[in-house]
């Protein structure tokens, strides 16, 4: 998320592991990528974001969009709720709502 504007500019729909740390930092812009990362301190994420770029903290924003997923996303809340047969219309259903969010 960038902080200036709370708009998304990258995404990884996954496990939170170092596989999924890489790719959620491939999927940034190129001018992104020397950028602050605020992360929650996931050893993950460690190893993946290097030196100054990384700081510990300040995912508050993050965390509100998150909730505000789970919120208006009913396949994010319960399988028995919402469900989606494929991962793929999961992973459309998530990406519209980001660039509607980001839209807005």
């Amino acid at each position: 998320m960038n902080r200036a504007t709370r708009q998304i500019v990258g995404c990884f729909i996954g496990n939170r592991n170092a596989a999924g740390a890489s790719l959620l930092w491939q999927s940034l812009p190129t001018p992104c990528l020397d950028a602050v990362c605020h992360t929650d301190g996931l050893s993950a994420s460690t190893g993946v974001v290097f030196g100054a770029l990384h700081v510990i903290g300040g995912t508050q924003r993050l965390e509100r969009f998150n909730a505000t997923l789970r919120l208006r996303i009913a396949h994010l809340v319960r399988k028995s709720l919402s469900l989606s047969r494929k991962q793929e219309h999961l992973e459309l259903l998530i990406w519209l709502f980001i660039h509607r969010d980001n839209a807005s």
